[in-house]
């Protein structure tokens, strides 16, 4: 049984985490929840630590039983126009704009953010693994990207994104090294492939 803190202020909080940052290819994820007292999950942990079956049950259970969930993406154009990190903080305030309802206060997995809507926020350093939150978005984020990869996988299927989920392993990078990049590969990361 984890110890992941469930309310961490008095306000109504949206935990908030991205997936995909580290990757060669294919957008960068985010996901914002707010949950509540009676919110109740002992499995839920930082998605890196979970299992894939066990993350794609968590799935279900997270949206049918948080307040309200939402997950917003951004594309290799947009990582390559405003770089990782901004696209990523980007990428949280657009999952952010799509909740339901108004947080009075955000927690974010990590220590950078920008400000959001004059709601104040918290940066936790591995809030994944502290947060109840915070690794409930990080099961949302890492499931929704993890599909999406698999399906660009039937797309471009010698880069073996079905496994690698676009990071670079050494099959992705003889594979740049062989075909070159695809549409979906960040042209402002180091790929190396000539």
């Amino acid at each position: 049984m984890n110890q992941l803190i469930k309310k961490y202020s008095q306000y109504v909080e949206a935990g908030c985490d991205e997936v995909g940052r580290g990757c060669l290819c294919g957008p960068v994820v985010a996901a914002a929840v707010i949950i509540d007292d009676t919110f109740e999950q002992n499995l839920i942990d930082d998605s890196k630590k979970l299992n894939f079956k066990t993350r794609l049950e968590l799935d279900s259970y997270i949206k049918d039983h948080v307040k309200c969930y939402a997950i917003h993406e951004l594309p290799p154009s947009h990582i390559d126009e405003y770089n990782i990190l901004n696209s990523s903080i980007h990428a949280m305030h657009g999952a952010l704009d799509k909740l339901t309802i108004r947080p009075e206060f955000i927690l974010v997995d990590g220590n950078r953010f920008h400000p959001y809507n004059f709601i104040p926020h918290e940066c936790i350093v591995k809030g994944d693994s502290k947060i109840l939150a915070i690794a409930a978005a990080s099961v949302l984020a890492k499931n929704y990207r993890d599909r999406l990869m698999m399906e660009l996988h039937h797309e471009f299927p010698e880069y073996g994104w079905n496994t690698n989920f676009g990071y670079a392993t050494k099959h992705h990078q003889q594979a740049l090294v062989q075909h070159g990049p695809t549409i979906h590969h960040r042209q402002s990361f180091r790929l190396k492939y000539d």
